[in-house]
């Protein structure tokens, strides 16, 4: 499965909402089996995007800004496009690097989620 590298930052603070009821259908059924599936690292479209609003015919409408979210994990996490590895594996960089070192405004300041969500919650209880 494929997965954009933020989106490992956005499944820990996931709690049902999102962009639409299909949006969050989608979300929850990546995440019921992250586990089961090797994750490669994209910087493209993946298989949270393919419910996503802003998915215009396989291509992100807020590119530019999304990609800078990509990068910004990527970057501080040491992690690179095309790297495959478990969720258990991503998880824990995400937690270790990002999450655990207060880091998160670094990566998601920029988007609409982060004040109403991310920055409200704690998501080193995530537990998948």
């Amino acid at each position: 499965m494929n997965l954009r590298p933020h989106h490992a930052v956005c499944i820990h603070f996931f709690e049902g909402k999102g962009y639409s009821e299909n949006f969050v259908r989608n979300m929850k059924a990546v995440i019921a089996v992250l586990e089961n599936s090797p994750l490669t690292l994209s910087l493209s479209c993946d298989e949270i995007c393919s419910a996503c609003p802003h998915n215009v015919f396989g291509a992100c409408r807020s590119a530019d800004k999304v990609r800078s979210f990509d990068k910004a994990v990527l970057s501080i996490t040491g992690l690179h496009e095309g790297d495959t590895l478990t969720w258990k594996e991503l998880s824990s960089v995400v937690s270790d690097e990002i999450l655990s070192k207060g880091r998160l405004h670094d990566v998601c300041g920029e988007c609409q989620w982060y004040s109403d969500i991310c920055a409200k919650s704690n998501p080193l209880s995530f537990s998948k």
